[in-house]
Order: structure tokens, then C-alpha cells, then sequence
């Protein structure tokens, strides 16, 4: 069955926003939150690493949100995907739909979280005596549509194998940890000894932060790093398309 692309932009628009609401249902400060979070995490990052550790960054607390925020993107898109096709039982058992906006209306809620951390970067970029650069009107949409082709490719993979694995909810977990250690978020890709410099070189992921981190900082659109992210990403969704294909007539079996 075919379905033309205004219905599925209507429908990954309702998906989308029947999730946010579900989340904010009754939450005062709404979303708001998607803020909170990471930049708690930042605050706490930057007073053990900067005031206790005494990390030799400058703008450090700059330099980690600009990693931190677009790394909350990736990972609440990813841990919230292994259970999109489960919380909307429902919905694929009653009605002829594509199934695979559902994960992708995941990582689209999670993009919007991460759009609304941006005038928080601005913010602190003033308080540092620095000002966001016209390359940002480039090269955010250029980023941004990189890091959501890879994340709804790992949301596909992921959210199917889920139904059949459950035990996949831990490994992601473990992972996710795992990743974000191996992820110049907390530090610069420089302070790694040069034996260990393969945690970059083939972590997609750093290719991602390291683009973001660059644009927002520097103004600077490093089209390697770029170009690496859209490969895998690629890579990537190809390969979610193909398990999900291959999975996807089972559904009802295991809903």
C-alpha cells in the first residue's frame, strides 16, 4: 500500500504531538525539562572537571554543552525508541499505517527538545563574550538532518529488534553508557593518547559532537566530519530499513 507524502507528514506530525503531550501531561514546567536535564548534567560535569579536576579548556562550560546537548538528542531518541513500537500496541493493530514513523516521530520529538537548547548555547555564548556566526544559518540545518538520518536508523534497527529481544533494553543501555565515555563530550579529542585515538577515528558519534561543537564555538563547518556522519548515517538507515522489512510482518504476532 502506497501513501502519499502529505499524509505521511500528517501523520508524523499527529505521532509526534501526541507524544509530547504525553510526556508534559500535567508537568508545570512542560518543556522546560528538555533543558533542565542536560544542563544539570553540564553544571555537575563542569564542577567535577573544571573546579575539582581542574581541566585545562577554556570555556569549558560552553564546551560541554555544546557536546552535551546534541548527545541527549542521540541517546533519549535511541533508549526511547526500543519501546515506540510497544507503547503504540494499539494503534498498529487497529489501523493501516506505516509503521516506521512511529520511531521516527521518537527522534522528531527529540529534535525539538534539542532546537530548544540552541537560545541556551546563545545565552551562555554572551556570557563568554562570544557571538553565535552567520555559518550557524548553514550549518545547523546541514548537521541537524545528518545527526536525524542516524538516529532514526539506530531508532529502527532498535525499536524492532526490541519486540523480539527484550533483553536488548539492557545491552542499549550499557552501551549508551559505554559510548558516551568514548565521546569527546567531557574532553578534547587532542587529550587522548595517540594509542587510543581509534575511539574517534571510527566513533561516528564523535564525528557528530565534534561538528557540533565546532559550528557553535568557532562558527567553522567542518564538511569531512560532515560527510562522515551522513555516510554511516546512510549505512545505517539502510540497514534499519532492511531488519525492520524483514521483521515488520510479524508484529501482530508479538503485540
Amino acid at each position: 500500500m502506497k501513501f502519499s507524502l502529505g499524509y505521511l507528514v500528517d501523520l508524523i506530525t499527529v505521532i509526534t504531538e501526541k507524544e509530547l503531550k504525553v510526556r508534559y501531561k500535567s508537568s508545570f514546567l512542560g518543556y522546560l525539562w528538555s533543558i533542565a536535564n542536560p544542563l544539570l548534567f553540564a553544571m555537575i560535569y563542569y564542577f567535577i572537571f573544571k573546579l575539582i579536576m581542574r581541566v585545562q579548556i577554556p570555556n569549558y562550560t560552553i564546551f560541554i554543552i555544546t557536546g552535551l546537548f546534541p548527545w541527549q538528542w542521540f541517546a533519549s531518541s535511541t533508549t526511547n525508541s526500543l519501546f515506540s513500537f510497544i507503547a503504540n500496541a494499539q494503534i498498529i493493530k487497529k489501523t493501516v499505517f506505516p509503521r516506521s514513523v512511529i520511531p521516527f516521530s521518537n527522534v522528531m520529538m527529540e529534535c525539538l527538545h534539542f532546537l530548544c537548547t540552541i537560545p541556551v548555547i546563545i545565552v551562555f555564548l554572551l556570557i563568554y563574550n562570544m557571538t553565535p556566526h552567520w555559518n550557524w544559518i548553514f550549518g545547523i540545518p546541514i548537521i541537524l538532518v545528518g545527526q536525524l538520518i542516524f538516529s532514526y536508523g539506530i531508532a529502527l534497527i532498535l525499536s524492532t529488534l526490541n519486540l523480539f529481544f527484550r533483553d536488548l533494553e539492557r545491552f542499549v543501555t550499557l552501551g549508551i553508557m559505554l559510548l558516551f565515555y568514548c565521546t569527546p563530550i567531557l574532553y578534547a579529542g587532542d587529550m587522548i593518547p595517540q594509542n587510543y585515538q581509534w575511539l574517534i577515528e571510527y566513533n561516528p558519534l564523535a564525528d557528530m559532537v565534534l561538528s557540533w561543537r565546532d559550528l557553535f564555538m568557532n562558527g567553522h563547518i567542518d564538511y569531512e566530519k560532515i560527510f562522515t556522519l551522513y555516510l554511516v548515517g546512510f549505512v545505517i538507515l539502510a540497514l534499519g530499513a532492511w531488519v525492520f522489512n524483514k521483521l515488520k510482518y510479524r508484529f501482530a504476532e508479538i503485540l
